[in-house]
């Protein structure tokens, strides 16, 4: 579409119980962002989920009074079709196949997690050929679109994108975001105030300068043991004596690496008790379903927040916003790394701040990269890159060499059970590891 006649945007997962938070976006910021068409694309096993969220969407938009069309479809070139922009949230084996990936590993002795580990490598090894497929569909339909992809694991999927496609894509994770709200929330003032500096992978980063209106608060926070975590990651404190020698505010998701002893006795004890973190989610999901049901409701509901991917939406919005009207604004963005990180391949995706302009993000040269960090980035990259191309050519070697690899994964004995046992329980979705 042309600017007069305002903008296509399709969203791939569209019966994720997610859509209320983005459609809520877009409305905030109609007048910055003019949607005409919004089309909400899921497949034949998400239909149920479509229609529930996807008329939640149109009574919002018609509270809303703006003259935005929402299509709900299960056709996904239809919804790709001349798009300005196509949002991705999808979950290929959806929560059932998630509930394995976090207890397969866990037999083992292992994390189980839906981004890190051996769980996040079979979401990658399902998600990817998907994605790539759905690249082919843009390439041909909509070729100047850009796509937004917040399917995890984000980092592998952006990298994957970018070595195998044309399309124009960028990464993004609710973090950022979230912990720029706490900030916010904890020091009294807004966002705009606040400059953070992130280095290194999705799920796997050190922030490595806080400032709040002007004064650095990283040491402070650091000394406290002040933590920001994530709905979908355990609070345990961390030792103050090894986090002021980190270099840097940890991500949450580094609680695996530095204090995986603890972290995998938590799952175990939380998997007795309420089951995996998906079967968590499950119940989170279906309170939310039967919510959205309910014809008088016409907004996000607040029980969305209890997801571990609150904000996320509001992150796709702001990106959308900003490519749109070239605003050339900082977000931490997962892009290519080019030279910003010289210890990693020049095409590798990283997770940094970049200044957005309409031709996209240009990621900023980082100050500060810790050296203790430099190892476990560049163990965790070897993984990703491996997993890539495991998912690519299904070659079973390749996979192993990718789960050997990963610094959670004990040994190549459990290396080697863990990829059979998981394969041989995905099969339904890797046909290409099956010949």
């Amino acid at each position: 579409m042309t600017k007069a006649q305002g903008l296509k945007i399709a969203v791939i997962g569209g019966g994720s119980s997610y859509t209320p938070e983005i459609v809520e976006g877009f409305i905030k910021s109609y007048e910055q962002l003019p949607i005409r068409e919004l089309w909400l694309v899921d497949i034949e096993a998400g239909k149920h989920k479509l229609e529930i969220v996807g008329e939640l969407a149109k009574r919002m938009v018609a509270k809303s009074g703006l003259p935005i069309d929402v299509h709900l479809t299960l056709d996904r070139r239809k919804a790709i079709a001349g798009a300005d922009f196509v949002s991705t949230q999808m979950r290929v084996g959806l929560l059932e196949a998630r509930k394995y990936d976090e207890h397969i590993p866990n037999k083992y002795g292992v994390i189980g997690q839906e981004t890190t580990g051996p769980g996040g490598m079979m979401k990658a090894l399902r998600t990817i050929p998907v994605l790539l497929d759905i690249c082919k569909d843009i390439e041909e339909l909509a070729p100047n679109a850009w796509l937004l992809n917040f399917t995890n694991p984000a980092g592998m999927v952006t990298e994957a994108i970018a070595r195998h496609s044309k399309v124009k894509s960028i990464g993004l994770c609710n973090a950022p975001i979230g912990l720029h709200k706490w900030l916010s929330k904890k020091y009294d003032t807004t966002s705009d105030h606040i400059y953070t500096e992130f280095v290194g992978l999705n799920h796997l980063h050190w922030v490595t300068r806080i400032e709040v209106e002007g004064e650095d608060k990283l040491t402070e926070l650091l000394d406290k043991r002040e933590e920001y975590s994530g709905k979908n990651v355990p609070a345990t404190e961390w030792d103050l004596d090894f986090l002021r020698g980190l270099g840097g505010f940890p991500s949450y998701y580094l609680k695996y690496f530095y204090l995986t002893d603890v972290m995998l006795e938590e799952q175990l004890e939380s998997l007795k008790a309420n089951g995996t973190r998906a079967e968590v989610v499950k119940r989170v999901e279906d309170e939310l379903f039967e919510l959205y049901r309910d014809p008088d409701l016409q907004e996000k509901p607040k029980q969305l927040e209890q997801r571990g991917g609150a904000y996320y939406s509001e992150a796709a919005v702001n990106l959308m916003v900003s490519l749109y009207n070239d605003k050339r604004d900082i977000q931490t963005l997962n892009v290519t790394n080019g030279k910003i990180l010289d210890f990693l391949p020049e095409d590798a995706a990283i997770e940094v701040n970049c200044v957005v302009t309409g031709k996209g993000p240009i990621p900023l040269p980082v100050t500060n990269v810790p050296e203790q960090a430099k190892g476990l980035i560049h163990a965790v990259k070897t993984y990703e890159r491996l997993t890539i191309e495991a998912a690519i050519t299904g070659d079973r070697a390749i996979a192993l060499q990718a789960m050997a690899s990963h610094p959670l994964v004990p040994s190549v004995k459990v290396a080697k059970a863990l990829l059979d046992e998981m394969l041989e329980q995905n099969k339904p979705y890797l046909p290409a590891f099956f010949k």
